[in-house]
């Protein structure tokens, strides 16, 4: 049994027919159209239709990202630095190098530079990766890359 409904894409079928998972891909958004169609939809459905119209309730606006100073850049990089565990948090000042300071390989120097992608959320191309073997080095490459000048 297979209710259709003019001017929507939607089938409603009993429950037994298909499982949760294949209800969930049915058209939410062509069922929201319609009005008067809650009270033909099953119970499992209709929960369905009242979860997606919670989610359109709650939508989340992004703003501009923080400003940064040369200071904020600086003290995040120091603080990503010092969460990595191969790193002796004593031991790091700005002016550290990674592999004669600090003691890291290549690898690590890569999963530093990753780290460094995912703090500032952008990512640095390995040209200019290799570059980068001190803390001073990364403050000054963001800083260029987000335009800030101080």
């Amino acid at each position: 049994m297979a209710a259709f409904i003019r001017g929507a894409r939607v089938a409603i079928l009993p429950k037994n027919v298909f499982s949760a998972t294949t209800v969930r891909t049915v058209s939410v958004a062509s069922v929201l159209r319609c009005g008067d169609l809650l009270s033909r939809v099953p119970n499992s459905f209709s929960c369905l239709l009242r979860q997606h119209r919670r989610a359109e309730l709650q939508t989340r606006f992004y703003s501009a990202k923080d400003p940064l100073t040369l200071d904020i850049i600086r003290d995040r990089v120091l603080l990503v630095l010092k969460l990595y565990d191969k790193i002796n948090p004593e031991k790091l000042t700005v002016d550290s190098h990674f592999i004669n300071d600090l003691g890291l390989d290549s690898l690590d120097h890569v999963e530093v530079i990753m780290s460094m992608e995912d703090e500032f959320g952008f990512e640095i191309p390995d040209m200019d990766a290799e570059k980068l073997m001190r803390p001073a080095d990364i403050v000054r490459y963001v800083a260029d890359r987000e335009d800030v000048y101080e």
